[in-house]
């Protein structure tokens, strides 16, 4: 009884996929980013650990694929995401992801990358959006992360439109083809989010949950671990095995739902507000 009890144990962790959420990569990040940023020591010592897990590293690409089952998943992926577009990525973090034969995938704030533009993510270094093709030289794809980085669940209609759409052009001009993946400011989605992402041309969304995704995920709601500066080697390697986290699908809090009805409130009150 025992042995069918750890034999199902490990089927199931063996089924989760990590999809690691990093932000800055940097040695003295602003105070707004600190608790997301890892220095490029942690870091490169949390890639060789995902190197050595024996996971096969994929894209979102890949999952959308094998969502809309047009190809299978090798065994046990492991997905890396980076959100916002700070100044490190098109450096030494891609550089130490392309040493490692990592690909990536990278969801890009077009408004926090381009001179002039609007965005609400506080003052931070920055990346260009000229510098959007050192990634896919990288081996990295580029997605979407909005315009501005707002609280996607709380826009009326035309304004969440706007945020998708508009961002989804500026980084398909400056790529030269089609960008098909978004990721959810600080993971806020709704249904209606997911709708029109999906109305805006995006095979995928990409929330937070800190939770592992899974064959059975939403291609609209896709489950990340957030990686914290608090986290350790041995974390990464928990994540690796797919232990330390519950997996995907699975239903939002009530906790949740009350802190979504609040932000919408405020939001009706105050206007736009950065997700973070």
């Amino acid at each position: 009884m025992s042995t069918v009890t750890e034999g199902g144990a490990r089927s199931a962790a063996a089924s989760r996929i990590p999809v690691l959420l990093y932000h800055a990569v940097m040695d003295e990040p602003p105070r707004w980013i600190a608790e997301f940023t890892v220095t490029p020591r942690q870091f490169a010592a949390q890639l060789d650990v995902i190197r050595d897990s024996g996971r096969t590293p994929v894209t979102v690409g890949a999952l959308a694929a094998h969502f809309a089952g047009t190809a299978p998943l090798p065994p046990r992926p492991v997905v890396l995401t980076f959100d916002d577009g700070f100044a490190d990525l098109p450096g030494r973090t891609a550089e130490a992801l392309a040493a490692r034969a990592l690909p990536a995938t990278a969801y890009l704030t077009t408004g926090a990358i381009t001179p002039r533009g609007r965005s609400l993510l506080p003052p931070a270094p920055m990346m260009t959006l000229g510098q959007a093709r050192i990634l896919e030289e990288c081996g990295m794809e580029v997605g979407g992360h909005t315009v501005s980085h707002p609280q996607l669940d709380t826009l009326a209609g035309a304004a969440l439109r706007r945020e998708l759409t508009q961002c989804k052009a500026e980084l398909e001009d400056a790529l030269g083809h089609r960008i098909r993946h978004l990721a959810y400011p600080h993971g806020y989605n709704s249904p209606a989010v997911r709708r029109a992402a999906r109305a805006a041309g995006y095979a995928t969304g990409a929330a937070v949950r800190h939770a592992f995704s899974s064959e059975r995920d939403e291609p609209y709601r896709i489950a990340r671990l957030i990686v914290r500066r608090r986290h350790t080697l041995a974390d990464v390697e928990a994540w690796m095995r797919g232990e330390g986290a519950r997996a995907a699908p699975c239903n939002d809090a009530p906790r949740t739902v009350g802190w979504r009805f609040y932000r919408r409130t405020r939001a009706w009150v105050k206007g736009p507000v950065f997700a973070g």
